[in-house]
């Protein structure tokens, strides 16, 4: 016997906030944009730049504006979503200087279907953060967790304290195996401390 489950569907998507809503999935060499604009019914478009290419992500934002009013004769706002992770918070900063409205999201705080497992893409994750904005500017409760941005210094003090950590680990792995190599075969069994002299 079998069970047959309904079918799950994306929740319909509102666009009556009047804002151009924007994901931002960011890897070492491209930025994934993914954005829903008023006007155009439930369709999300996505576009790539550059990653680090700040100019190209301004640029690509003013051209979602510029078809945004010609498809309604208004002017709307861009807010923009990104995960929190390596990058930091340079680009949230970055865009919050331009006057956007931007905010940095908990990926482990976002919902995800438990009944069907589903491959981590750019195209899902650049979705499912534009549903998550889309929600927590609607106000619902616990759809999300924003982030709040640590100062420049503070995060700086941060990054310093990871390149040591992970600077610590190479030198470990480099240093131990020339140490035993050096160590003759018979000495082997024998632990011999740095900084110990063995009679």
């Amino acid at each position: 016997m079998s069970l047959d489950h309904p079918r799950e569907e994306p929740t319909a998507i509102r666009t009556d906030l009047g804002a151009i809503f924007v994901s931002l999935e960011l890897s070492r060499s491209t930025w994934l944009i993914t954005s829903l604009s008023p006007g155009s019914g439930e369709k999300l478009s996505k576009h790539s730049v550059p990653a680090g290419d700040i100019a190209a992500l301004l640029m690509r934002f003013c051209e979602l504006e510029q078809k945004a009013l010609a498809r309604t004769g208004k002017t709307f706002p861009v807010i923009v979503i990104q995960e929190a992770g390596l990058d930091g918070f340079w680009i949230h900063r970055a865009l919050r200087s331009e006057g956007i409205e931007s905010y940095v999201v908990d990926p482990a705080s976002i919902a995800t279907s438990r009944r069907r497992r589903r491959a981590k893409t750019d195209r899902i994750d650049g979705e499912a953060l534009v549903r998550a904005l889309l929600a927590y500017k609607r106000g619902e409760p616990r759809v999300c967790a924003m982030v709040r941005a640590p100062t420049p210094e503070d995060e700086d003090s941060r990054r310093l304290c990871r390149e040591r950590k992970t600077l610590t680990i190479e030198r470990v792995q480099h240093v131990n195996p020339r140490r035993m190599h050096s160590i003759r075969p018979s000495d082997q069994r024998i632990a011999v401390l740095p900084g110990r002299v063995r009679l």
